[in-house]
């Protein structure tokens, strides 16, 4: 399909008498639909895997968390049992509850230490990067408080993926092949399939994750944080100069929290509080809320070139603010309308503005979302990553765990809010969300792609109220970005805002891979569920 066609369906798809309508002469997605539970996430088998738990009986808790544990087997390059997530669910009684699975800094580690020996930023694959896994600690905590079918159950799924293996998928390979170059030591082991990256449909087994698994199953979350698998995990990380003791490990809880939200047109988008940065999300949609977005063409440089300074502002005032919880002061700044409004202002629509500051955090954009809603109406947001591709490149050396580098998302800069110190937590890129509409949540969606998230979620937030536009197609919307100079802009533009967006001063250039992925179940009045899927992942929505 040429530019224009596929500008004209984007255009012309629409919510009619609450039918979904779009070209069907052109390729593209139409949503799914479904009365009984709906999952929708980056690859199919994790979105079997979380269908199949909803049919047995589990609530969407149980499926969103044994669809991610399957992720982590299907899609190792993202995500993991080495990692960390946040959540965000509704269980039908008005109230959003979220919980913060990120891990902190080794206690032992702090920002002098790494000035001292010369550094400026983390480094990006060293131990210094690997903060503790929590992902596990919130998914047992989850398990034991909220689900239904038991850690067992959920855990069998992954079990039996990780030990017979998976299909290396199209775009996962894609993703290999790039990411790859950073794996270390014995992690060539675990992530290489006979010594090369593997190709779309070769089958990828992880018999050490098995039996962590395994064991985790028997014994609970004790097994990943005590014991041999702990003393496996620490001492890897020992050997490479990391701080890590086995009281980290034993140390690790997740913490719920009280989620923050803001008001876009006629709907509440929800997120997750810090360490995460769904506030830039909320502040860069008070600053659209300045403009008459509605008015602009959906995918014209006009708009393009507002979400881009739109989003340089935003993300300058998080540069500034955000941290862990505990050492972020000024996040109702940050959430002011009057702090938009002043922001707004600054925006020339004629001209692109500098970058306000450069971040040495790391930022990247490797991540899966996976969203489920149980026959019950209960709905869930969960994202869970590694943070750059396949993390920091160290695994384990008996198990083969592969580490997030989540420590490289803290600054060196001395008094900062998320400046590294041992036991904090670092800022995340990571955020799930939730939209509600008079009151009423309507829709738990994700937007991956690091960095991207925020400008996502805005985006998704904005195409569906000034642009009248179903999920599937909100997703479905080319994207560009302004990342650190660069505006990346998708190849579903046309050529002539490429040039209008280089004539208003940015520079262009066309991405090498998608901007992100998403993902998001519309919850209808009429109690029907509709799934969407981004077509730039392997994945798909699922529901029965």
């Amino acid at each position: 399909m040429d530019i224009e066609a596929r500008a004209s369906n984007v255009r012309q798809s629409s919510l009619h008498k609450g039918l979904i309508m779009r070209d069907f002469h052109f390729p593209g997605r139409s949503p799914v639909l479904a009365t009984n539970g709906m999952c929708a996430t980056s690859h199919p088998l994790g979105a079997k895997t979380a269908i199949d738990i909803l049919e047995r009986g589990g609530n969407a808790i149980d499926a969103a968390i044994a669809g991610a544990l399957v992720l982590g087997i299907c899609e190792p390059q993202m995500t993991g049992i080495g990692g960390d997530c946040f959540v965000l669910w509704h269980t039908g009684d008005g109230e959003i509850k979220a919980m913060n699975g990120s891990g902190r800094a080794p206690r032992a580690l702090d920002a002098e230490d790494l000035r001292a020996a010369g550094e400026t930023t983390v480094p990006i694959q060293s131990a210094h990067s690997v903060s503790i896994p929590a992902a596990i600690d919130a998914f047992c905590h989850l398990s034991e408080n909220v689900g239904k079918l038991g850690l067992d159950a959920l855990l069998s799924p992954a079990i039996k993926a990780a030990e017979m293996g998976v299909p290396v998928a199209p775009r996962v390979a894609f993703d290999w092949a790039r990411d790859a170059s950073v794996l270390q030591g014995g992690a060539l082991d675990f992530y290489l399939v006979n010594g090369t990256v593997p190709q779309a449909g070769q089958i990828f087994r992880a018999k050490g994750q098995a039996e962590v698994l395994r064991r985790m199953a028997q014994y609970g979350r004790d097994a990943f944080y005590t014991g041999e698998i702990a003393e496996d995990m620490v001492n890897t990380l020992n050997a490479l100069g990391g701080r890590h003791t086995l009281e980290d490990f034993i140390q690790t809880a997740c913490t719920a929290s009280t989620p923050i939200s803001g008001a876009y047109k006629d709907i509440e988008v929800v997120e997750h509080p810090p360490n995460g940065h769904g506030a830039t999300a909320l502040l860069m949609m008070n600053i659209l809320s300045q403009f008459d977005v509605a008015a602009m063409d959906p995918l014209g440089s006009e708009r393009t070139h507002l979400e881009a300074e739109a989003a340089k502002l935003a993300y300058d005032t998080r540069n500034r603010i955000l941290g862990d919880a505990d050492y972020t002061t000024r996040l109702q700044h940050m959430l002011d309308m009057d702090t938009a409004k002043a922001l707004a202002a600054l925006i020339d629509p004629k001209k692109a503005m500098a970058n306000a500051t450069t971040i040495s955090e790391n930022v990247h954009k490797d991540t899966i979302y996976i969203t489920t809603v149980d026959r019950d109406g209960m709905a869930v947001s969960l994202i869970y990553s590694i943070f750059n591709g396949f993390g920091s490149g160290i695994a384990s050396e008996k198990f083969g765990i592969l580490f997030q580098n989540r420590g490289s998302g803290f600054t060196l800069e001395k008094g900062h809010p998320n400046e590294l110190k041992g036991g904090k937590r670092p800022m995340h890129t990571i955020i799930p969300g939730m939209i509600r509409k008079n009151g009423k949540v309507i829709m738990p969606f994700g937007v991956m792609g690091g960095a991207y998230q925020p400008a996502g979620h805005a985006r998704f937030a904005s195409n569906i109220t000034d642009f009248d536009m179903d999920p599937q197609t909100a997703i479905d919307a080319p994207r560009a970005f302004s990342d650190s100079g660069d505006m990346k802009v998708e190849r579903g533009f046309s050529d002539q805002v490429r040039r209008d967006l280089s004539d208003l001063g940015h520079n262009v250039s066309l991405p090498e891979t998608p901007i992100g992925g998403a993902q998001a179940i519309l919850i209808r009045d009429d109690g029907v569920l509709e799934g969407a899927s981004d077509p730039r992942k392997d994945g798909c929505a699922l529901g029965y």
